[in-house]
């Protein structure tokens, strides 16, 4: 039997393992987290003007200073692992109010909660855009606020990986991801040459706004981190879909990735989506059995090559699938074949394209493109 036999015949005792302690650790622990000064962490809210839903989590407070490009990595480093040792509180009632309307939730033992605003009789069923609420832990006075989005009647939406698709994380190279993702921060974290403009030439849609998720296998953790690299970037923000520290990080990214794919398909049965990600791990084939399950509504499907040969003919052989099916796969090593693909079907305008190109062009040294 091969090691990676033994690993996966034991990983069902080893969660449950994992839980049990966690179970007891949580009984022994919550009591005496809840006597002290506890803070609401919240992420960003996302729905249709009738349904909105917003999670976050209830924590003990950490103090973490703001990134800078000169931090030293030891720096980076603590601050990662301080982010990664969050003390979750559950048992604590979150209300939540938004334009009026204020709904609860109980934090459970992980420390997470989920609003839910149900509105059927939302003043605007076509609202589209921002909106803020306003979060406070029952009988404490401190307030935070969240950005929501409210997707409306968009002409298409965008669904993203971050990982190597958005951000220099090198997955497919364990040592380098480690240095990368353990010792950088919000603003010393790379961006792919083009990425930005090409992102916000399809969010804006010839100056409409379409939504983008963003969907990723860091833990919820990393939110403020990547929060903060989409601004410093200048990239569309958009919901950040992340996955809880702790035995579920153990069932691989792509049970997490069709979950959300699947969730935004049904609470969206009549927008159509482009879908973008990597080769360096399951997309092409996460996004190739998107397109099976819903015919009609995948434009296109943009992935970057960050792989070998030997990879790269099995995602050959996907885009010779998703073709039968109507949508191009393309493969590439920038943004600017993507961005040409888009432009072609009227995604983007011709001026966002020349943008990408003068954003590919400034990097240093330049990428070779290479269309496959």
């Amino acid at each position: 039997m091969s090691l990676k036999q033994l690993a996966r015949l034991l990983q069902p005792a080893f969660e449950r393992l994992l839980e049990l302690l966690d179970a007891r650790f949580t009984a022994f622990i919550q009591p005496r987290r809840l006597k002290g000064d506890i803070i609401v962490t919240a992420y960003t809210g996302w729905g249709t003007p009738e349904h909105l839903e917003l999670t976050g989590r209830v924590l003990l407070p950490r103090t973490l200073p703001p990134p800078k490009r000169g931090d030293p990595r030891w720096r980076n480093f603590r601050s990662i692992v301080r982010r990664l040792l969050s003390r979750a509180v559950g048992g604590v009632t979150v209300r939540g109010t938004l334009e009026g309307l204020t709904v609860s939730a109980v934090s459970d033992a992980d420390g997470f909660f989920t609003l839910v605003w149900e509105r059927p009789g939302a003043p605007d069923p076509a609202q589209d855009g921002w909106l803020e609420a306003a979060l406070h832990i029952q009988g404490r006075s401190k307030t935070v606020f969240a950005p929501v989005r409210v997707v409306g009647r968009p002409h298409f939406g965008i669904i993203s990986d971050l990982d190597d698709t958005v951000l220099k994380s090198d997955v497919t190279s364990l040592p380098q991801m480690l240095g990368t993702v353990l010792t950088g921060n919000a603003r010393t974290r790379l961006p792919f040459p083009g990425v930005s403009a090409l992102y916000r030439g399809l969010v804006r849609e010839q100056g409409g706004l379409n939504p983008i998720f963003y969907v990723s296998s860091s833990p919820w953790n990393f939110f403020d981190l990547l929060w903060t690299f989409l601004k410093y970037r200048r990239l569309p923000l958009g919901p950040i879909f992340l996955r809880n520290w702790g035995a579920e990080l153990f069932s691989g990214n792509g049970h997490h990735k069709h979950g959300v794919i699947e969730r935004l398909m049904q609470r969206y049965p009549a927008l159509a989506f482009v879908l973008i990600g990597d080769s360096g791990e399951q997309d092409p084939e996460i996004y190739a059995e998107v397109v099976r399950r819903y015919p009609g509504r995948v434009l296109a499907v943009y992935i970057r090559k960050v792989s070998g040969p030997a990879r790269d003919e099995g995602v050959h052989q996907l885009r010779v699938e998703v073709q039968k099916a109507g949508v191009e796969l393309v493969l590439a090593r920038d943004s600017l074949a993507a961005a040409a693909h888009a432009m072609a079907l009227g995604l983007i305008s011709p001026g966002e394209l020349r943008s990408v190109i003068q954003s590919v062009a400034k990097s240093a040294p330049p990428t070779p493109f290479a269309a496959r």
